[in-house]
């Protein structure tokens, strides 16, 4: 297939975004492209973004892409690159959550959660960080979540993919800041998408003794689903602001609860070490002043 002509804009940047059907990946797309900037705009079924794309046709480009197909991301990303010429962001956005107590998981669920949330991403990365340094330039944005810092009851599977990716990120981070290129690890509280609806899997398995915690847990974050308190636009408007900035942040929190919830954890991880300090110290080998 032949790539269409975007040489009229040579000089705007350029961002790849998986997972644009829907939520956070949308909005990013469509501000990114009301910004008249060029933009990669990618889902499994291409057909659910092609209206946000609608009257930018002549910066933006529409491709499938699963992030589990390595052969698919590998296309896209050549794709992109033949059009645009570069890839100046890239937006890791596509993933999902799975509710399930921790005994409650299951193997192939728990399987595919991985391959879309970490593996997919790592995949997109490698794919894209070539083209990155060989400019000495570019910003990858790793969509996580405030799960990325806390965990709570029945989502302990997507913790343990946002975990993950938060430390591929930090260490990414440090290996390419000599680059040039930057890492923004961004940490969302319930943002009003699917994730917590149409996109949300769970376990068919439900153990009695997890009711009153995992079970909880389980019905009010399907209840929240459509009442969730933040703005996926506005959320969008934040994550290009981080990006554009002089000095981009490691992490972005976004949304009042991840604020707040993100600094009790602060507090509660300074008072559990602090608790335990003596202990802490207590386990290496003396020092020759220590020893004497």
């Amino acid at each position: 297939m032949t790539s269409p002509d975007f040489s009229d804009s040579p000089d705007s940047p350029v961002w790849f975004i998986t997972g644009c059907s829907s939520g956070l990946g949308r909005e990013l797309a469509r501000t990114v492209l009301e910004r008249g900037w060029r933009a990669v705009v990618t889902a499994r079924d291409p057909g659910r973004a092609a209206d946000v794309v609608a009257g930018h046709e002549e910066r933006a480009l529409v491709l499938a892409l699963d992030v589990t197909d390595a052969e698919q991301i590998a296309d896209a990303v050549a794709r992109a690159e033949a059009a645009f010429g570069r890839i100046d962001v890239l937006v890791n956005n596509a993933g999902y959550g799975y509710l399930a107590a921790v005994e409650e998981g299951e193997d192939d669920e728990i399987r595919a959660l991985f391959d879309t949330n970490v593996h997919g991403l790592i995949d997109t990365t490698r794919a894209v960080l070539p083209g990155m340094r060989a400019r000495r330039a570019g910003h990858v944005v790793t969509m996580s979540s405030l799960g990325g810092l806390v965990g709570f009851g029945a989502t302990g599977y997507y913790h343990a993919t946002k975990f993950a990716v938060e430390g591929l990120s930090e260490s990414l981070a440090a290996e390419v800041a000599p680059l040039g290129i930057k890492v923004t690890i961004v940490e969302p509280a319930a943002f009003r998408t699917n994730w917590s609806g149409p996109s949300m899997r769970q376990s068919a398995t439900a153990i009695d003794d997890y009711a009153a915690t995992a079970g909880v847990r389980r019905a009010s974050t399907l209840a929240s689903y459509g009442h969730q308190p933040g703005d996926p636009a506005r959320a969008a408007r934040a994550v290009v602001d981080a990006v554009t900035a002089e000095h981009p942040p490691l992490r972005l929190l976004l949304g009042k609860v991840a604020y707040d919830v993100a600094t009790a954890k602060l507090d509660s991880l300074r008072t559990g070490f602090e608790g335990w300090r003596e202990v802490t110290l207590g386990v290496d080998f003396p020092t020759e002043r220590t020893a004497s």
